[in-house]
């Protein structure tokens, strides 16, 4: 194990210097091996696992590339390891992260956010109150989020953001929000981010955001 990651922070190091972009061929494994003095099983390893996190990509019978390297790309395998980790403390741990970041992307947002997107932002808050379906609801819940983090015009946080809580934890939180009677209340926070939105009122739109979070982190504390 400790020969295969030093094959990996070797790798890892030739992207970083700008030696290997975004989209170059790694050299034949026989070349590449020699000249980092590295054993060919052992870089083959460090290949496989930058491959799962999406630093590189393994074309069978073409070649290895460096991946685009971009946020979505990257951290879609945070959102895997969260999925894998749904105790209530872990759901819990993350909550508090969104707690942190969420008010943020939404307070930017409220700066770049245009009358099309408040438009759209309004209708899913339209069908959320007139669904009881989890399924809806943790669809409209997902666009919603994802909406306003895209607005904010940070690629990197909307992706972080998205991988937070996917589909499996909100709709294990949907569930209990239904089953609790608290669908109207949700939404209506919705709206008071989505109004704030609308006004342009970063301060409010992050302090809203925040209660909207907090108090979802709170429901299932």
């Amino acid at each position: 194990m400790a020969v295969t990651d030093d094959a990996i922070l070797r790798v890892k190091e030739m992207i970083v210097t700008g030696e290997l972009k975004p989209g170059d061929r790694l050299p034949r494994e026989a070349d590449l091996a020699e000249r980092l003095g590295l054993s060919r099983n052992s870089l083959r390893e460090a290949v496989k696992a930058l491959s799962l996190v999406r630093v590189l990509d393994v074309r069978q019978g073409d070649g290895t590339y460096v991946s685009s390297l971009r946020a979505d790309d990257l951290l879609g395998a945070l959102s895997f390891v969260l999925e894998l980790h749904r105790g209530e403390e872990s759901v819990l741990e993350v909550l508090e992260v969104r707690r942190i970041l969420e008010p943020a992307a939404t307070a930017m947002a409220a700066q770049r956010v245009g009358p099309e997107e408040v438009a759209a932002l309004r209708a899913l808050c339209d069908e959320a109150e007139t669904t009881r379906s989890v399924e809806d609801l943790v669809r409209h819940d997902l666009e919603f989020h994802q909406a306003i983090a895209r607005c904010s015009g940070n690629a990197y946080l909307a992706q972080l953001l998205d991988t937070m809580a996917g589909p499996t934890v909100r709709a294990r939180i949907w569930r209990g929000i239904a089953e609790g009677g608290a669908v109207e209340r949700t939404v209506s926070e919705h709206r008071a981010i989505v109004d704030a939105l609308a006004d342009r009122q970063a301060d409010l739109a992050r302090s809203w955001s925040t209660v909207h979070v907090a108090s979802v982190e709170h429901w299932l504390s």
